[in-house]
C-alpha cells in the first residue's frame, strides 16, 4: 500500500510540473492527489508498520499493537491537525491577496511609477532591480512581479529590450522573497511552521539575496542591450482611478509589514495579524471609496451598485484561489507521506549517503550543504512548494537551525534558473511570452551565478549567529 501511495504522489507530482504540456491546471492534480493518499491511507491503516508523530516530529512507538479504533483515531487527529496548519497558512495568504487587491482597485501601484524618472537603460535596469527586491519581500514576489511587468510594459516599448528587464526582475523577485517571512510562500510556509524567526531570517539572508540580485544586476549592466537611452514616447499624464492610490498603497504596505511585528509582539499566529491588517486596510477602502460619491445625488440604484462594487467585496472576487486550492492539495498530500514516516525515512538516508560541502560543522546539521544546493535546483525545475514543504516533514532541526534559512534561500532563489521554476517566472512568461528557451540561454546563467554568491555568502553569514 505504501508503494501505491508514493505512486499516486510521484504521478501527481509528474502531472503539477507537466502542467503547460498536459493544459490542465496544477491544481487539479494536487487535489487529486491529495484525496487518493488519504484514501489509500484509511483503506490500509491496518497494513502499516509504523505512523509519524507530527506534534512531537519522532516515530510513534508501539503502532503496530494499536487495535483498529485506535489507529482509525489517530488517523483522523493527524489529518486535523496538518489541516489546521495549512489552513493557517491559506488564511493568512487569502488576507495577503485581499489587501494587494485592495490596493490595486484604488491603482495605487500606479504610484510605483513616479519613481521612474530617467531615460538611461542601466539606470532603469537598477530602479526594476532595487524596486522589486524590496517589494517583493512586503506583497510577495509574484505580485511584484505582475505589478513591475505591468509598468514595465507602459514605459519601455521595444519588446527586445523589455524581455531582458522582465528576466531581470524574475531574479531580484524571487530574490527579496527569500528573506522576508511574507515575501513567498516556501518562507511563509517555513514562518508559520515556526522553522525560522523574522530576525533570524533577515539577519541570514538578507546579504546573501541582496548578493543574489545585485550580481546578475550589475553583470547584466555592461551587456549591449542595457547600452544608450531608452526611446520614450512622451504621451498625455495617465488619470489615476482615485486620489486615494498613494495613500492606499502606503497603508496597505505598512498594514502587512505590521504583521511580524505582531507576532512578534503578541506571539499569536501569523494569521491573526493579517485577519487584523485587513480589517484596517479594508475600514479605510470603504471610507475612500464612499467619497466617491456625493451623498445629495445618491440614488437607491446608485446605492445598490455601490453595495455591489464595494471595494472589498471587489477584492475578494479577485484573489487567486486556484492557488489556495493548489496549496491545500499539494501540503496535505505530502502530509500523507509524512505521516507514514516515508519522509522521515528519507531524509535518514540523506544524511547518511550525502558528503559534506567543507569541513567546519555548526549547530545542528546533520544535513548536507549539497542536499539544500540540489533543492535549489530542484526548485528550478519542479514547484518549490511541495519541495519546501517535504523538507518540513522531511529534517527535524529546532527552529532559527542555519538547515531551514538555506532551505528557505535555495527553494526562494534557484527557481529563477528557469523560467517555469517560480511563479513570478510563469506569470511573466504569460504577460511577456517568454519563450523558454531565451529565457534559457539568455538569463538563467546569471540566474545561476546569483543563486552560487549568495549561496556563498550564506555560507559566510551563518557563522555569525
Amino acid at each position: 500500500m505504501e508503494t501505491a501511495i508514493i505512486l499516486v504522489f510521484v504521478m501527481g507530482y509528474l502531472a503539477i510540473t507537466l502542467e503547460h504540456n498536459l493544459k490542465i491546471d496544477k491544481l487539479i492534480p494536487a487535489l487529486v492527489m491529495m484525496a487518493i493518499c488519504w484514501a489509500l491511507i484509511a483503506l490500509g491503516l491496518e497494513s502499516f508498520p509504523q505512523w509519524f508523530d507530527s506534534a512531537n516530529h519522532s516515530l510513534l512507538e508501539g503502532f503496530g499493537s494499536f487495535t483498529s479504533d485506535e489507529k482509525m483515531h489517530l488517523m483522523e487527529e493527524t489529518l486535523l491537525h496538518h489541516l489546521g496548519k495549512t489552513a493557517e497558512i491559506l488564511v493568512f495568504l487569502l488576507g495577503a491577496m485581499t489587501i494587494v487587491e485592495i490596493i490595486d482597485y484604488f491603482d495605487g501601484f500606479s504610484t510605483i511609477k513616479d519613481f521612474v524618472k530617467t531615460k538611461k537603460k542601466t539606470k532603469i535596469l537598477w530602479i526594476f532591480s532595487i524596486l522589486a527586491f524590496i517589494l517583493s519581500a512586503i506583497i510577495d514576489n509574484l505580485t511584484a512581479t505582475i505589478v513591475l511587468i505591468s509598468i514595465l510594459q507602459k514605459i519601455v516599448k521595444d519588446r527586445n529590450v523589455r524581455l531582458y528587464y522582465a528576466g531581470l526582475i524574475i531574479i531580484a523577485a524571487n530574490a527579496g522573497g527569500a528573506w522576508s517571512p511574507i515575501g513567498d510562500v516556501t518562507t511563509t510556509m517555513l514562518w508559520i511552521g515556526k522553522k525560522v524567526s523574522t530576525g533570524h531570517l533577515v539577519g541570514y539572508l538578507l546579504l546573501p539575496s541582496f548578493l543574489c540580485m545585485a550580481v546578475p544586476s550589475f553583470i547584466a549592466s555592461f551587456l549591449p542591450v542595457f547600452r544608450g537611452n531608452l526611446d520614450i514616447e512622451e504621451g498625455e499624464e495617465e488619470v489615476k482611478k482615485s486620489k486615494f492610490s498613494a495613500r492606499m498603497l502606503y497603508l496597505g504596505l505598512g498594514a502587512i509589514v505590521f504583521v511580524p511585528i505582531f507576532k512578534m509582539v503578541t506571539h499569536l499566529p501569523p494569521y491573526v495579524g493579517m485577519m487584523l491588517s485587513l480589517s484596517v486596510v479594508a475600514t479605510f477602502a470603504e471610507i475612500y471609496s464612499r467619497r466617491k460619491f456625493s451623498l445629495t445625488e445618491f440614488s437607491s440604484e446608485e446605492s445598490d451598485a455601490h453595495a455591489i462594487h464595494s471595494p472589498v467585496h471587489h477584492s475578494l472576487s479577485r484573489i487567486e484561489l486556484p492557488s489556495i486550492l493548489f496549496f491545500l492539495g499539494i501540503l496535505m498530500a505530502v502530509a500523507a507521506l509524512e505521516s507514514l514516516g516515508i519522509l522521515f525515512d528519507f531524509a535518514g538516508t540523506l544524511e547518511r549517503t550525502m558528503p559534506r560541502l567543507g569541513t567546519e560543522m555548526h549547530v545542528g546539521e546533520g544535513v548536507s550543504d549539497l542536499v539544500v544546493l540540489l533543492l535549489g535546483v530542484g526548485s528550478a525545475i519542479i514547484d518549490n512548494v511541495p519541495l519546501v514543504a517535504a523538507s518540513l516533514g522531511m529534517f527535524h532541526e529546532p527552529m532559527d537551525n542555519e538547515l531551514w534559512h538555506f532551505v528557505a534561500y535555495s527553494a526562494g532563489t534557484g527557481g529563477s534558473m528557469l523560467i517555469i521554476g517560480s511563479a513570478a517566472g510563469v506569470v511573466a512568461m504569460g504577460m511577456e511570452k517568454i519563450d523558454f528557451f531565451w529565457y534559457l540561454k539568455k538569463i538563467s546563467w546569471l540566474a545561476l551565478i546569483g543563486f552560487l554568491v549568495g549561496a556563498v555568502a550564506f555560507m559566510f553569514t551563518r557563522t555569525l549567529f
